[in-house]
This record gives C-alpha cells, structure tokens and sequence, in this order.
C-alpha cells in the first residue's frame, strides 16, 4: 500500500514577532486534520506547514491564518505629535493608551481612557480581565 505524499506550504506571517505568538500558531495549526508538522519563526516571520493534502489545504491553511489575524501588515499605532491636555490643565506633548488594568495611570500622569484593547495589537491576546485581590474574575 502507497502512503500518501506530504505537501508544504510556507506562509509570511509579520504579525508573528514573539514566541507566545509562535506558540499559538502551533497550537492552531497542528488541531487541523491532516496538518503533521509546523515549523514557525517569530525571528524571520515564516511559518512551514507539512499536511496531508487529500485531509486539508493550503487554502484552508491560509484562510486559519487570516482568521487568527497573523497574515497581513503588523498594525502599529503612531503618536499624532499634537499636544494633549491633561485633567490639571498641564500640556503633555505624547498621545498614550493603556491597558484596562492600568486603569488611568499613566507613568507621567496624564488621564488616559481605556478601550478594552490591548496597548499593541496582539494575535492571539484578548482585553485583559479584572481581577479581585485574591485573584478571582470580579464580576461587579
């Protein structure tokens, strides 16, 4: 009996650029029926995929890729370079965010809103949550 002939596709990922990224595209990639090997590199942005071609595709493999927001251009916010004024009326000259659980803090005082999305644009990472003091979700 002939065993049946492994495909490899190779993929530019530039959204994966650290290793919990390499991790998860890993994980993703090796739940999909007839993938047999990943080989990702956060360092060069690539990832090789070996899969049995008659269980899945490099269509597929693709379209798990896009929906995990790893293909396409690393979106990046950029200051505006226009001033800001802070809640005592002081200028500062940088436009920030931070994460919900740094809630307005911010290391040179100024008022910054939260959106409910991390600071840097991250496959993979949701909001963070809040948490009560013992570490529990608080939930109220």
């Amino acid at each position: 009996m002939m065993e049946n002939e492994m495909a490899s596709v190779t993929f530019d990922v530039p959204v994966m650029y650290a290793d919990h990224h390499v991790i998860e595209v890993r994980r993703i990639l090796l739940a999909v029926p007839g993938v047999e090997e990943v080989n990702a590199s956060s360092a060069f942005h690539v990832v090789q995929i070996e899969y049995d071609p008659d269980k899945t595709s490099e269509d597929i493999l693709k379209q798990i890729l896009d929906e995990n927001s790893y293909l396409g251009d690393l979106q990046v916010p950029m200051e505006s370079g226009k001033p800001a004024a802070g809640p005592d009326g002081d200028t500062y000259f940088r436009h920030t965010a931070a994460y919900k659980s740094a809630g307005t803090v911010v290391s040179f005082g100024q008022e910054a809103t939260t959106s409910g999305k991390p600071l840097w644009p991250c496959p993979g990472m949701g909001a963070p949550k809040i948490m009560d003091e013992e570490g529990e979700p608080d939930h109220g």
